[in-house]
């Protein structure tokens, strides 16, 4: 390869800018506007990288995202990022980038002797060898070797990377010939339109390939085409790439900005996208393909139109298609010697002037070490040559209707998938769709755009299609490389085929074919026809793998976007935050909220100003808010059977105005979180779930609905952030709450425990839940959020008559675990089932399906040692036990825990410590002292019921 700069031409290089770079320290030059791969090959570097697994010389394939070869890491001028791909970065003054996988550097790589120890590793060696003796003796030195590029450990970003969410009609990923048309329609129609393409200038390949359109040249008719989108106000995002489309047609687009700013990730939900993402050209097999010094026709192409490279001066072009042609005819007009081999005998397109044509012959073999330096013919024929420029047919860019769920069809025609039945909300146009000439590619984009105007015209030369499959034979002479990126060879695809790994998806992770950054881009559909031809089977029987996002590599920092600190999970607020701080509340986070710890303002003792909170609102009535509390609305004709599904405990049978008490639980049967479940009517119910879990109740909510039931069975409705709840609880809170004259009746036998009525205060309607978390007779209130405030104030007004106490999330702990209530991942780990908290009617009595059900009957999940809730007591003015100090025993002279403390504080109303704790066997060694271990000092507790306070619950009709 004797790649040169031409002395004009190059229409994306700026030669009255020159930039200067180094490559593994070597310092180099290049224009404004090259990208690494082309300024590389102006200076003639044909070796860029070592192949992963045996180290050999790889040069650069393409010129653009389809690259396998040319991974950099780049710093410098710019920040430091590894496995950069050459072709799609662009050059910048002060840039430093090093080949990956090369010690010190690309050619003279000290570890290029594994490739000849290549016989013993072939595919899935490592899988057999390691084995003996043991898998951990050879781990580290392997893990040591394995990967591309280098992390730098002192990296640091310089900003948060933006997202940016964005409706529009439609989007249009491609701003090729057929993206620029479907474009063009759409926003003639009055559409909002998102037109998108990975290369730094839109056109795809009207920037390199010859076409008139609408009677001027193509270029010029894309860059006026793309200037009036801009203009009347349409969004247009060069070096931008579309790597995902997920559910509900939600789009990610990954755009690069290539000033040092970070990566910036666009959420876009269209209401229909045209994807116009093109065709990549395939590799030809034969041996030794891997050569530096043998591309892309198309690439090659590319870097002499826009960087006015000429890749080589004595070309061998090889191809079984008609798009070589202009290609061999370009390169011969900038001064190349070129040969043309055509593996058609007939129906080739004419011959361009001075290319010498070689047809009804391949090239079966490269010659060369370091870098091509001839291809030998089938039938012997040696040619010289210093670049090989090879067009294996055209895979059309699929990834994103897979993605969508889309089928592909096998078009024997075009040796290619196309796409199938058509995906609603999504069309696909150009080459994408299996269209060669620009007037298909401009009825295919008509077609795209139902009822739009009349689309543009091509009236210049048109592409032809022919085309004679070239696929890798079994037994081939030489090592015919089918995944460059991999090192996967055909021999590798055989040796699958022998050792039965036969399905597309084992074919895949048994010799990594189509893994990694490439995804198959340039290698699956050879080694689809390979394995084919080893099993007796066509290309669609062997099928494909599954396209799976992202269609090419994302900064993690991009996904991250500005979440750090505080905006990593943002702290909720109460909606009376403000009027709780003129109160003296003195604040703290629980579970993601913003929430009183206790009153009397940042001066007074905490210990204190709890205690007092808590043993005033066993004597009168406390006020609370308890607004962080779950109120997830569950609706629909099903929403019975879909509660029944998720709670543990039967919920169809509650009446309507009635609320019960429920567990939730995890698929191993684990108490993922309990609440008061409300029934409003028939088909409407409320989630009352712990503050902390809201998202993820609601999360699962969603998750199971989706699996289970659809949209027209059962609506889910997070109504928390809508409704704030004040709380009265206490000896006198039903005399309170008379004050307020809310307009329902209060008496026992209309508002029972766990029974809910509605009324209004002042205008607004309320709802009255008479639940209780401390024990006492309860009254939860639940208002507007906005309406809070006046309601809150009644109550504080109203309160005075009875000495009420406004108490903290402290105090309220204290009241709950006198009265044995838990809180979940406080008094429960990842092991705690509901028979360990006591609550075993429902896994012994019921009979339907349930969220968790065959968990709870394993063999871990039996009743044995499993740790079970209890209380734990300690003599009257000790301290109380440390919150995670451990219950133990001695076995054998060794200590050995049997369980923990999960809550523990000093109770005001019993004037002693009390405390929960999970310990084995404890539900049935009530009365038996255990010691207890903290930091070193072992004390005593005696194991008691949970429940230290009002055993009997005769305070909840207090």
């Amino acid at each position: 390869m004797t790649a040169t700069r031409l002395s004009s031409g190059g229409s994306s290089i700026d030669r009255s800018r020159p930039v200067s770079f180094s490559f593994d320290g070597r310092k180099l030059q290049g224009f404004e506007g090259d990208t690494i791969a082309s300024a590389l090959l102006a200076s003639d570097v044909a070796v860029v990288g070592r192949s992963f697994k045996y180290h050999r010389p790889r040069g650069i394939w393409g010129a653009g995202v389809e690259e396998p070869n040319a991974l950099v890491d780049v710093g410098g001028s710019v920040a430091r990022t590894p496995n950069t791909r050459a072709t799609t970065e662009l050059v910048l003054e002060g840039m430093i980038a090093n080949s990956v996988n090369a010690s010190p550097n690309a050619a003279a790589d000290r570890n290029a002797f594994i490739d000849r120890f290549s016989r013993f590793i072939p595919a899935a060696f490592y899988y057999k060898t390691f084995m003996w003796p043991d898998w951990h003796l050879f781990e580290p030195r392997i893990r040591a070797v394995a990967g591309l590029g280098e992390v730098d450990a002192r990296w640091q970003s310089l900003a948060a990377a933006d997202q940016i969410n964005r409706h529009c009609d439609v989007l249009v990923v491609g701003a090729g010939p057929a993206g620029l048309a479907a474009a063009k329609l759409a926003a003639s129609a009055g559409q909002s339109v998102i037109l998108v393409d990975d290369q730094h200038e839109p056109g795809g390949s009207l920037n390199h390939r010859t076409g008139e359109i609408d009677g001027r040249p193509a270029i010029a008719w894309a860059a006026e085409t793309i200037g009036a989108l801009s203009a009347t106000g349409h969004t247009v995002l060069p070096s931008t790439t579309a790597f995902g489309i997920y559910d509900h047609n939600l789009v990610g687009l990954n755009q690069r900005h290539g000033d040092g700013r970070p990566d910036t990730l666009w959420r876009v939900r269209p209401r229909r996208i045209v994807l116009a993402t093109g065709a990549i050209e395939r590799p030809l097999p034969f041996a030794n393909n891997d050569l530096p010094g043998i591309m892309s026709a198309d690439a090659a192409l590319v870097y002499l139109r826009r960087f006015a490279v000429l890749v080589g001066r004595r070309v061998v072009v090889a191809t079984n298609n008609d798009s070589a042609y202009e290609v061999a005819g370009a390169l011969a007009e900038a001064g190349a010697d070129v040969t043309l081999v055509d593996s058609r005998k007939d129906g080739t397109p004419a011959v361009p002037e001075g290319v010498s044509l070689v047809a009804g012959r391949r090239v079966a073999a490269a010659r060369g070490k370091m870098r091509v330096e001839g291809a030998v013919l089938d039938e012997g024929t040696l040619l010289d040559a210093d670049c090989l420029v090879v067009s294996g047919g055209w895979t059309p860019t699929i990834h994103l209707f897979c993605q969508a769920r889309g089928k592909l069809a096998w078009s024997e025609a075009q040796a290619a998938f196309l796409p199938g039945d058509p995906v609603e909300g999504m069309a696909v146009a150009g080459a994408a769709a299996g269209a060669i000439s620009l007037s298909g590619v401009f009825e295919s984009a008509a077609k795209a755009m139902p009822g739009a105007t009349a689309a543009p015209r091509s009236t210049g030369v048109e592409a032809t299609g022919g085309i004679l499959a070239a696929w890798p034979i079994p037994d081939a002479r030489g090592r015919v490389w089918i995944d460059y990126q991999n090192d996967v060879t055909a021999k590798d695809v055989e040796l699958a085929a022998r050792e039965n790994f036969i399905s597309v998806e084992h074919l895949k992770r048994y010799t990594t074919l189509g893994m990694a950054t490439d995804q198959g881009k340039t290698s699956n559909l050879a080694g689809l026809a390979l394995m084919g031809a080893v099993t007796g089977r066509t290309v669609p029987e062997v099928g494909t793998t599954t396209y799976r996002p992202p269609f090419t590599p994302v900064p993690l920092a991009s996904f991250a976007g500005a979440r750090g600190g505080e905006l990593m999970s943002p702290v909720r607020r109460l909606p009376l935050e403000n009027v709780h701080r003129a109160r003296g509340a003195v604040f703290q986070e629980y579970g993601g909220w913003l929430r009183p710890a206790h009153y009397g303002g940042a001066d007074a003792d905490p210990d204190c100003a709890i205690q007092d909170e808590a043993g005033r609102a066993r004597q009168s009535v406390a006020l609370f808010d308890g607004s962080t509390l779950g109120k997830i609305e569950v609706m629909g004709p099903k929403a019975a059977e879909f509660v029944d599904f998720i709670y543990y405990n039967t919920m169809s049978t509650l009446k309507p105005g009635r609320c019960r008490y429920g567990f939730m639980l995890a698929e191993n049967g684990v108490v993922f979180d309990d609440g008061i479940l409300v029934r409003l009517d028939e088909h409407r119910f409320v989630v009352s779930c712990s503050s902390s879990h809201v998202a993820s109740v609601h999360a699962r909510l969603e998750e199971w609905r989706q699996d289970r039931f659809g949209r027209d069975a059962v609506y889910i409705h997070n109504a928390t952030s809508e409704m704030a709840t004040l709380t009265v609880s206490g000896p006198n809170a039903k005399k309170l709450l008379a004050t307020l004259d809310l307009g329902l009746s209060l008496d026992d036998a209309d508002l029972p425990h766990m029974a809910m009525g509605e009324g209004m205060f002042e205008t607004d309607p309320v709802r009255v839940a008479r639940v209780s978390f401390t024990g006492d007779r309860s009254y939860e209130v639940s208002i507007r959020a906005d309406r809070a405030e006046p309601l809150w104030a009644r109550m504080h007004e109203a309160g005075m008559a009875f000495d009420a106490v406004t108490i903290g999330l402290e105090a309220l702990m204290i009241l709950r675990a006198e009265k044995g209530y838990i809180v979940i991942g406080k008094d429960t780990d990842g092991t705690t089932l509901p028979h360990d908290l006591g609550v075993d009617g429902p896994r012994a009595k019921r009979n339907g399906e349930y969220v968790g059900r065959r968990s709870l009957f394993t063999d871990v999940a039996m009743p044995g040692n499993r740790q079970q809730l209890v209380g734990l007591a300690v003599a009257r003015g000790e301290e109380p036990l440390a919150t995670g100090a451990h219950a133990i025993s001695r076995d054998g002279g060794k200590l050995r825990s049997q369980g923990f403390v999960t809550s523990s504080y000093h109770s005001p109303t019993m004037g002693r410590p009390i405390a929960l704790g999970l310990i084995e066997r404890g539900a049935a060694r009530h009365g038996e002292a255990v010691d207890i271990q903290h930091l070193g000092m072992v004390r005593r507790a005696t194991i008691t019921g949970p429940c230290a306070f009002d055993p009997s619950g005769e305070r909840l009709n207090a």
